[in-house]
């Protein structure tokens, strides 16, 4: 209602986002006329570095990584939160520093109960096999 912010200018958002548009699709077709086609013995074979495959591709494998999935989840969100935080920093001041630093403080501190209380065990490493 009368705010300064009602003439926003969106024209160069849109040029933008055509000229991407154009790249993408013109990067596209001349991938698709101008690549090679060929149809040979091995053309739908795995590909392994030049050794022959032998066996199944389906193998079964622990699915203990979770957890070092997760540390990445966690560590992602505190990236995100130190980013806003630093964005707003003038407006925030020293109430938002010690606001960030108690969330990071406590994650850090999460993972590392986590880390202690589950240990190595949970990632399928074996430490005495790194340390050969």
């Amino acid at each position: 209602m009368g705010s300064s912010n009602d003439n926003i200018v969106l024209w160069p958002l849109v040029v933008y986002g055509a000229i991407v548009c154009s790249l993408i699709g013109a990067i596209l077709g001349l991938s698709y006329f101008l690549g090679g086609r060929h149809n040979e013995r091995a053309t739908n074979e795995p590909y392994e570095g030049g050794i022959v495959s032998q066996g199944s591709a389906r193998l079964r494998f622990s699915s203990q990584f979770y957890m070092i999935a997760m540390l990445f989840v966690i560590f992602d969100v505190e990236t995100i939160f130190i980013f806003t935080w630093a964005i707003a920093f003038n407006e925030l001041g020293w109430l938002g520093f010690v606001g960030v630093f108690t969330f990071v403080a406590g994650a850090m501190f999460l993972v590392f109960l986590i880390i202690a209380t589950m240990g190595p065990r949970t990632t399928g490493l074996r430490l005495e096999a790194i340390s050969r």
